[in-house]
Parts: C-alpha cells; sequence; structure tokens
C-alpha cells in the first residue's frame, strides 16, 4: 500500500479513527514502547502446528493508567460541548488556569469519548508531562455513550479495564525517523549497473515526456520515516501486572525497567523505544479471541 504524502508527522500523539460499537466499553489506551522480547504459548490457529507449543517475537508496551478529566459529546460529527471533572488538581494538570463553567449539553448528542490523559511520569523514561487525548466508547446510541462516559468520569483507567488477553487491537503510532534518504533507501528501487549512466543510486528515468512534468509518483529523495502508521489485528499475548514478570535483569535497551502494568502482543511495531503507542479496538477482526496458554517469556538481558 502506498503512502501519500511521506512527510514528518505533525505530532506524535497521533489521532485516531474511531470506529461504532454496540458494546457498552472503552475502545481504546495507549502506552509507551518497551522493546522487544519472545514468547513460547500454545498455538490455537488453524495451521499446521495447532495444539504445539510455539515460539514467537512479541513487542512489550507499559502501559500507566489513564485520567479521565471530561467527555466531550458530539452531534452530526460536529463538537457540542465538554464536561469536565470537577477536581480542581485535575484540572489544574490539563491546563485550566480559571475556573471552569460548565456549558448546558443539547439533547441530541449522538456520539461522546472521553477526554484522558496518560502520565509517563509513573514510567522511568524520563517523560514528565502528561499527554492528553480523546478516546472512543461503545454503547447502543447517544444516550447510552454519555451516561457511560459519564461514569467514568474522575476516574483512573487500567489497561486490566479495557482490554483482556487474546483480543485482537489496532496500533497507531509515529515510525521510526530516518531523515532525508535516497531513492534506494527510501522506495526499494533497483540499484543500477556501474557502466549504464555513470551513477547507481538513482531513478532511472523522471517519466515520460507528456504531460512535460514530474508526477508526484516517481521516486525521488525525501523524508523517510516518522510518519503515521496504523497496523491491524495484534493480538494481546499478555497483560501483566507484576513488572518482575516482564523486566531482563538489565532493563530493555535505551528504556530501562517496566514499573507499571504491561501488555504483551504479538509480533513488531512501529516506533523507537519510549513512543507513544496507541491501542485501538481491532476494526477489521479476523477470528474470535481466544486467551492464550503463555508458558514462558524470555527475561534474557536484549
Amino acid at each position: 500500500m502506498a503512502h501519500r504524502p511521506r512527510k514528518r508527522a505533525s505530532s506524535q500523539n497521533a489521532r485516531v479513527y474511531w470506529q461504532d460499537s454496540v458494546d457498552k466499553r472503552v475502545l481504546g489506551f495507549a502506552g509507551y514502547k518497551v522493546g522487544m522480547t519472545h514468547v513460547s504459548y500454545v498455538d490455537d490457529s488453524e495451521s499446521p502446528t495447532k495444539g504445539q507449543e510455539i515460539t514467537s517475537a512479541a513487542t512489550v508496551v507499559e502501559v500507566p493508567p489513564m485520567v479521565v478529566y471530561g467527555v466531550r459529546c458530539y452531534s452530526n460529527n460536529n463538537s457540542v460541548g465538554d464536561i469536565l471533572t470537577t477536581d480542581e488538581k485535575v484540572l489544574k494538570l490539563v491546563g485550566f488556569s480559571k475556573p471552569y463553567k460548565p456549558k448546558e449539553i443539547p439533547a441530541d448528542v449522538d456520539d461522546a469519548r472521553l477526554l484522558v490523559y496518560a502520565m509517563p511520569s509513573k514510567t522511568k523514561m524520563g517523560k514528565k508531562h502528561i499527554e492528553k487525548m480523546e478516546i472512543g466508547c461503545g454503547g447502543k446510541d447517544g444516550k447510552e455513550k454519555l451516561e457511560y462516559c459519564k461514569s467514568l468520569l474522575g476516574k483512573e483507567l487500567k489497561v486490566s479495564d479495557v482490554f483482556k488477553s487474546g483480543e485482537l487491537v489496532d496500533i497507531v503510532s509515529i515510525s521510526i525517523g530516518k531523515g532525508w534518504q535516497g531513492a534506494v533507501k527510501r522506495f526499494g528501487v533497483s540499484i543500477q549497473r556501474r557502466k549504464a549512466t555513470g551513477k547507481r543510486r538513482h531513478v532511472g528515468t523522471l517519466g515520460q515526456w507528456h504531460p512535460a512534468y514530474v508526477l508526484y509518483t516517481v521516486p525521488q529523495a525525501g523524508q523517510t520515516g516518522y510518519h503515521k502508521r496504523t497496523e491491524l489485528n495484534k493480538r494481546i499475548l499478555k497483560i501483566g501486572q507484576k513488572p518482575e514478570e516482564i523486566n531482563p535483569s538489565s532493563g530493555f535497551p535505551e528504556y530501562g525497567f517496566v514499573r507499571n502494568d504491561f501488555v504483551v502482543l504479538k509480533g513488531s511495531i512501529p516506533g523507537p523505544a519510549k513512543r507513544l503507542i496507541k491501542l485501538r479496538l481491532a476494526v477489521r477482526p479476523s477470528g474470535t479471541a481466544k486467551e492464550p496458554q503463555v508458558s514462558f517469556v524470555s527475561l534474557a538481558p536484549k
């Protein structure tokens, strides 16, 4: 799949598309990428190794609790007002310097989302400031969504309240930035033979004569990496509350030690260590969620 334009993401706090769900639940969470390890579990798919113990690469995401500081109401895809918590400490942390005056919410609300913030200061990676974001909620109609969101106002959310082991999630994050790169690294064009044109790492042609300009589809040098990317259907292999179950003796490279709850996802995800990762309930799930039988998680130094 082509991704255009290949430019730097505007923010590391990526925007997320929230698909409607009839189930009354929170549809997402956020955490920080720790690193990778490998996990052994019993294969419960329909592959030739079904029923056998297999080993897979896995990614660890630290997920400190998130605080719900408000509810945003929508009508016809337009924001019509916010309902904020009455806790002055939380409002000051969010950035309200003046007393908050609640506005009247219209009756025709058809969607409601949680206003939450992540607390990276609870981790050991050095980031201190909170990161605010919206998280979608499911429900049969706008009224049920709004009542459910109000019930969570001012509370702390944990990842175990949102997801369970075995569920499929989509990952939204910003990939590793690689700076300005040429066409060979950026698009994978072939390296030319030495005697072709005197140059090797360039594109053979910039296009046809007419139209008499270079099309945007022609591979050229430019920004590589640091793009917003969404990966679908990553399986949650484990949700843990005890950091000693995942921390190697020397910590994770470029990250350190996990201190909070964590999620182990099968496979790799975009972004470097310490990157903000958003998990969303899978919008195109393949199969039903089954809790995996994890028998081993590697604690070897990375």
